[in-house]
This record gives C-alpha cells, sequence and structure tokens, in this order.
C-alpha cells in the first residue's frame, strides 16, 4: 500500500484565468466523447417514432391506427387516451400536448407514436396511419396572423418619455420597416431520450436537454407521478442553442412513457428532417419604426413596433419577446421613447428559445435606425453611433427605467475603431466603390450591450454538491449542463482555485436531478455565473470546516491556516492535500457540502415594463468588412476584428472559442440561412441541402478576436468574470449593416437600401435592384 504521507509531485498549479482546454476537447476530437445515442442499448429496448399532423390548421375527423398496431416489429402505440396523467409538455402555459387530440395546430405535431423493435419497424409502421381531417383555416406568417387578430397574448408597451411629442418636435423625422428572418438551431446532436424503467413506476431518463429539471417535471406530469419518481441525467449535448430548453420535453416523455407502459427500454430519436419539422425555431420580426433626430443624428425621440411570429402555441414567446424589447436600445440612449410588442399566433410550430433569446431581433432593430439615421444626415455611421452611446447622468436610464452604472462602449469602440484601423479603411472603401463599377465593399462597426440575467427572477438561482474524497480527489456536480460551451471547466477551475489544487484532482460529473434539484436552464448565458457561484459556495463551506480541523490539529489560529498550490499552510506546518483530506477524514469532518446561489439586485415589474431586470451588461464591438456582387448578390465577408468584454476572463481559450462561434452563428442568421414554409404550413428548408449553416469557406479570411484587456464586472461576479455565451452572436449585426453599406454604395448613399435578414445573395440582388430604381427615379 502506497504511504499517503510520502511526498507528491506538485503540478503547476492552473485555477482560474488561465488558457485551459475544454474537459472533453481530446474525446471531441477523437471521437469517443459518449453522446445518447452512443451509449449501449439495452436488451430489448424499443424505438420510438412520432406519428406527425401533415396540416397546419384542422380538425382530426377519423385516426385508424390499427394497421399501424398490426406492423411487423410493433410492439405499442399511443395516443392521448394512455397517458395517465396530464397530456402537456409545455414549460409554462400548459398548451402544449404530447399528442394532439381533437385539433392539429401545425405541420409536424406529434398525434402518436410508436414503439417497435427497430426504428425502420416503427418509420414504416407510422405511415400507416389512416387520418382523417377538416380543414380549418391558417395563418401561417405574421401578415395573416395581424389580419385576423392572432395572438398569444395582449401586445405589449415599453416607454420612457412622451416618443410622440418629441416625434413631433423633431428636426428631422423618418419612418421604415424591414423583416428580421428566423433562425434553426441546427445542433450536431439532435433531439435525443433514452428511457429506463425502474421499481415502482419510476423511470431515469437520459435526454440532450438544457433543461434536466423542467424535463422531469413534464414527465413526471404526463406519467401523474412524483418528481422524485422520475430522474433525468445529461453529461454532455452536442449543442443546444436553446434549442434544447424546452423542446427535449416531448421527447423525453415519449420515450419514458413507452418505457413505464412496456418494462422495456426506450429511445426517442428523430432524424433531422424530423427534428427540424418538429422543433421551433428562433422568432422571425417585422420592424417598424419612426425616429426623431437632429442635423448632428442624435436621436430627440422614436417609437419601434416590433411583431414577431410565435407560433401555435406559447412557449417561452412571451419572455423572449420582452426580450426583444428590452435589447431596442442596445447602447444607444433614447431619450423619449416607446416600444410596442406584438406576439402573435401562427398555425406553425412553436418558435422557442435560441441564442439571444429575443435579444438579437430588438438589437438589429435599433441597428438599422441608426444605419437610417446616417444615410439621411451624410454622415459616417459609427459617428451616429458614437453620438448617441449612453453616457453621464440624464443620459444612462433605459427605456425600462433601469440605470445603466458600467457603460464601458464608448471605450470599447474607441479601441476598436483605433485597432482596426477603421477611418482609413473607410477612406479605402470609399475610393474603391467609386472605381469599382461591379464589385462593391461595405464597412460597419457595431457595438453590443446584452443584460445579464434570466427576467424571469426565480430562475436566478443556482444548486451544487461537492464531495472530497480521503485520497484527495474531488467531486462535482451542479445544475448547469454542458453542451459544448465549456460550462463544466470553467466550474472546475473555480473548485480548484478554491482548494488551491490543480484541475486535473476535479471531476465534474453528469448533470442529474437526483443530486442537485430544482434547478435552472443553462440559459441566459447564465451557467457560469450561477453555477460557478454555487459550486464556490460548496467548495468554501467544506475549507471552512478544514481550516478549523487543521488550527485545532496543529495547534495554531485559524488566521494562520491557508491553502496554497503546495498544500495546506497551518502555522509552520505545510501539509499536501492528499494527506490534508486523508487526516480530516479519520478527525470524522464531513467532507461533502452543497452549495446554492441566488443572484441579487434584480427585480422587475412587467406590468409596467420597468425595473433591474438585468444585474450586469456585457458588452462588445465588431468591425466587419464585406464585398457584394452587384450583378449576383453573391457576398463575402473578408474580415471582421472583435474587441469583447468578458471581464476576467475564467478561461480565456474558452471564452474567444464562443466569441468566434457566436459571431459566425450570428452570421448564418443574418446572410444564410433562410426558413421557408409554404402556404400550406409546411417547412421546406428541413435538412442541410436546402437549409444553410454557415461552413469553414464562410469565415472571414481575417478574423481577429480580442478579450478586453481592462475588463473587470463592476458586480460580486464570480472572480469578476463576465458572460460569454449569447452576447456575441450580436457581433454579427456588424456584417449586416456593412451589407447595407455596400448595396447603398451602389447610389452613393443616396438611397437607403431596402435590405431584410438573411440578405441572401437574392436579398442582396433584389436590393441592389431596388437601390439602382429609386436612385433614377
Amino acid at each position: 500500500m502506497a504511504d499517503s504521507s510520502a511526498p507528491v509531485a506538485i503540478d503547476a498549479f492552473q485555477g482560474v484565468h488561465a488558457s485551459l482546454p475544454h474537459d472533453s476537447a481530446t474525446r471531441h476530437v477523437a471521437g469517443s466523447a459518449v453522446y445518447i445515442d452512443d451509449m449501449p442499448e439495452p436488451a430489448g429496448m424499443l424505438h420510438v417514432h412520432f406519428g406527425l399532423s401533415t396540416r397546419a390548421h384542422a380538425h382530426i375527423t377519423a385516426m385508424d391506427l390499427s394497421a399501424v398496431r398490426a406492423a411487423p416489429g410493433v410492439v405499442l402505440v399511443l395516443t392521448a387516451a394512455d397517458i395517465p396523467g396530464e397530456n402537456d409538455v409545455s414549460p409554462v402555459i400548459h398548451d402544449d400536448k404530447l399528442f394532439a387530440t381533437d385539433t392539429v395546430t401545425y405541420v409536424g405535431q406529434s398525434l402518436f407514436a410508436v414503439a417497435a423493435t427497430s426504428i425502420a419497424a416503427a418509420r414504416a409502421a407510422a405511415t400507416k396511419a389512416v387520418i382523417a381531417y377538416a380543414e380549418l383555416p391558417a395563418a401561417i406568417d405574421i401578415k395573416a396572423a395581424r389580419e385576423a387578430d392572432l395572438k398569444i397574448e395582449a401586445s405589449q408597451r415599453m416607454a420612457r418619455g412622451d416618443a410622440a411629442a418629441a416625434l413631433a418636435a423633431s428636426p428631422r423625422r423618418l419612418q421604415g420597416q424591414f423583416a428580421i428572418g428566423g433562425q434553426d438551431h441546427f445542433y450536431l446532436e439532435g433531439q435525443v431520450a433514452l428511457a429506463i424503467p425502474g421499481e415502482g413506476g419510476d423511470v431515469h431518463v437520459w435526454s440532450s436537454t438544457q433543461h434536466p429539471s423542467e424535463v422531469q417535471h413534464l414527465v413526471a406530469r404526463v406519467l401523474d407521478r412524483p418528481h422524485s419518481s422520475v430522474t433525468i441525467e445529461v453529461r454532455r449535448m452536442g449543442g443546444g442553442f436553446g434549442g434544447k430548453e424546452t423542446q427535449a420535453s416531448l421527447f423525453a416523455a415519449g420515450a419514458a412513457l413507452v418505457a413505464v407502459k412496456t418494462g422495456r427500454a426506450a429511445k426517442c430519436r428523430p432524424d433531422r428532417d424530423e427534428d427540424m419539422i418538429m422543433t421551433g425555431k428562433r422568432h422571425d420580426f417585422e420592424v417598424g419604426y419612426d425616429v426623431g433626430f437632429d442635423d448632428d443624428g442624435r436621436l430627440t425621440g422614436i417609437a419601434l413596433e416590433l411583431a414577431s411570429r410565435c407560433g401555435a402555441t406559447t412557449d417561452l414567446s412571451m419572455a423572449i419577446n420582452d426580450r426583444a424589447m428590452f435589447h431596442a436600445d442596445n447602447c444607444y440612449f433614447l431619450p423619449a421613447v416607446e416600444i410596442l410588442s406584438h406576439r402573435f399566433r401562427t398555425h406553425t410550430v412553436s418558435n422557442t428559445a435560441f441564442r439571444g433569446f429575443g435579444g438579437p431581433q430588438g438589437m438589429i432593430a435599433i441597428e438599422r435606425v441608426m444605419d437610417a439615421v446616417a444615410q439621411a444626415t451624410g454622415l459616417d455611421p459609427l459617428e451616429v453611433r458614437r453620438r448617441n452611446l449612453y453616457g453621464d447622468p440624464g443620459r444612462d436610464l433605459t427605456p425600462y427605467h433601469q440605470t445603466v452604472e458600467d457603460n464601458v462602449a464608448p471605450q470599447l469602440v474607441a479601441e476598436l475603431a483605433a485597432s482596426c484601423d477603421y477611418e482609413a479603411r473607410q477612406r479605402e472603401i470609399d475610393a474603391f466603390n467609386a472605381a469599382s463599377p461591379i464589385l462593391k465593399k461595405g464597412l460597419a462597426l457595431t457595438p453590443v450591450k446584452f443584460g445579464i440575467s434570466f427576467t424571469t427572477k426565480h430562475l436566478n438561482q443556482a444548486g451544487a454538491l461537492i464531495h472530497l474524497y480521503a485520497d484527495g480527489s474531488i467531486l462535482l456536480n451542479h445544475g448547469g449542463t454542458e453542451m459544448g460551451q465549456g460550462l463544466f471547466t470553467k466550474v472546475a477551475q473555480i473548485v480548484a482555485e478554491a482548494f488551491q489544487v490543480d484541475v486535473s484532482r476535479v471531476k465534474a460529473t453528469s448533470t442529474v436531478t437526483d443530486k442537485v434539484p430544482n434547478t435552472s436552464a443553462t440559459a441566459a448565458s447564465s451557467g457560469t455565473d450561477l453555477n460557478g457561484m454555487a459550486a464556490l459556495n460548496a467548495a468554501n463551506a467544506i475549507k471552512a470546516r478544514l481550516v478549523v480541523f487543521a488550527a485545532n490539529k496543529w495547534g495554531c489560529a485559524e488566521a494562520e491556516v491557508a491553502f496554497t498550490p503546495q498544500g495546506l499552510k497551518a502555522g509552520d506546518t505545510l501539509v499536501p492535500f492528499n494527506d490534508l483530506c486523508r487526516q480530516a477524514y479519520l478527525g470524522r469532518v464531513s467532507l461533502s457540502s452543497t452549495g446554492f446561489y441566488a443572484t441579487p439586485k434584480i427585480h422587475y415589474d412587467r406590468a409596467t415594463h420597468s425595473g433591474r431586470p438585468f444585474y450586469y451588461f456585457a458588452y462588445g464591438a465588431a468591425c466587419s468588412e464585406v464585398i457584394i456582387d452587384t450583378l449576383s448578390g453573391e457576398m463575402k465577408v473578408t474580415r471582421a476584428d472583435i474587441l469583447h468584454d468578458v471581464g476576467r476572463s475564467l478561461n480565456p481559450a474558452i471564452d474567444l472559442g464562443q466569441i468566434e462561434g457566436g459571431f459566425i452563428q450570428g452570421m448564418g442568421w443574418l446572410t444564410t440561412e433562410e426558413l421557408v414554409f409554404d402556404d400550406q404550413g409546411r417547412l421546406r428548408t428541413h435538412a442541410p441541402s436546402t437549409y444553410k449553416i454557415p461552413t469553414i469557406g464562410d469565415r472571414p479570411a481575417h478574423l481577429d478576436v480580442k478579450l478586453w484587456e481592462a475588463g473587470r464586472n463592476v458586480e460580486a461576479t464570480v472572480h469578476r468574470s463576465k458572460a460569454v455565451g449569447e452576447p456575441p452572436l450580436m457581433l454579427a449585426i456588424s456584417v449586416f449593416s456593412a451589407i447595407t453599406r455596400a448595396v447603398a454604395s451602389v447610389a452613393d448613399h443616396k438611397v437607403m437600401p431596402r435590405l431584410d435578414a438573411p440578405a441572401t445573395p437574392e436579398a442582396i440582388l433584389m436590393a441592389v435592384e431596388d437601390v439602382k430604381a429609386r436612385d433614377n427615379v
């Protein structure tokens, strides 16, 4: 047996602020990281497949499933009549059914489930269903829903000051509108759930979900069981982006219901086409604006009208549209403002959370306004943006009456403009465009201010569990989920820093509801803020016990006890960490603790749309350069420079990866990713053959991403870091503004382009032709 008192090699200490690799990086590259569909399939496992509606809005007049039940390999067919509990998998309003009953409200809605001995058998059987419909009027898009006055809730109003009076008194005024498309999450790992039955109706479900506790609660609701009878577990997801916050519940509930009914394991894994048809997207928006300003480009008043396609049910649309309103100011002080938000119900799959959660749609609205004001005044767009930034008291109050106390946007913008040589490049581009009749370039620098916290207050809490073993190893569990963003690595670094040990000692385990209960979704960019602080509190609880124990054992004052990379110092005695843990165990000291954290200071009154919904803001800025072909509409982003504020970075390497990935995903939203529904409500772009996410060839040849060196959170976040998950996506708005500038150059910036997002080649070409036509009038 090894002597625990023998000297141990001390690795170079690396805790927080170190650029450590993702904890699964080598497994990702080698293909050995285990996802749910990679797990060994239990003997007798059944495969679950959903039968889907082919109508957007209709009564179900008959549904004959006898041929489905008789098909080869079929073990069980389930409908709403087979649900022991409530037929609901919705997050809030109880309006998302596991199985449709009398009426279908979108194409792709689940009608029944087939459980068979193979997925091929289940899919083949589902096609044998005979379903008769009586068609009902269907509102597919915002226009149709507006005409029919279909809404998920009453329109919302956020205001400060008298916008109407300010607009009437403004020296100059203009109106405009544009549309913003949705976006599919296109996570690399699709939706998947594996349910394993237990004793007495219990069930353990491996679910690819960002919100294990919600899936637990909804599965329990369907099964009519207490939450304690359902365990949800996830080690890692192959991407989520918000698409696995609420959408995973249907697949988990279907698998769990089959498992409990049959006593056999059951897996539900739709293919890519089914996944895209059945699951919600980023909300598409229509924006109208009426803005007043002076000759210097300073806004004097503004009225914004936002309209979104929410889909057939509520999902998270209320909060998403609220966040669009919250971010319709971005970094700009709006002297008098009114924001109206219409949340339209349509007969399409319900749209849902997506990285930014409505913030990107609100932010691009005000950025379009800045571009329009610049065009109207003849000023450089960056100068217009600078003149409207939040500033000193009197120019620091948001439309929802939160004071901006941490405004670093002016510094970020100034530093980036200087480092990327914005002014000289703008002159070079003007000269290029004047001499180039076919190819046109555009340049834009846009800032980002993104609020960090769930706007639903009770979600701003987290729990963690830490076990310190007698050999000095550490097991960490918390409520956050790992979807490739590096959360497990960052929280492990926080724990390692607390104990002053190498991060290799800290083993992060699967997120599972029987270890840390009642967790919030890993969303709202709050994963590290919440779970990192909860883990730190758990570590500190154990440390406090160890300090008391060490002071007594080695005869020193508690103030003389310190954790160091070499071990614990107790007065003049240095105790290796392994020995400390062994001695504490022998001394009957508890080496396990839970930790909890709740975000302070936040409050919000939704009735008046006022308060402090955000603990702090994350900032960034991006300068993008594009070139377009005016004969084909083809576009290329040739250069992007990014400066982003992550506070004191917990892991610079991971943060840089998040920024680059977010920017590219935002580029996709605004340039190539086009969702097309036909007039029957069928999604026509439901595979990579027709839905185009960015590829490596779309990455700018010059992409310079830097963390802001002066960054430090003014609020007491974990090690003064800032969230980094969502804010970088909105840096890509600079690409859309640059494209707008390139199109405008066709008429020497005399005409504001009518360009909607995504700016596909077709959209760019039509905008170019429109600019030419209006310039010749």
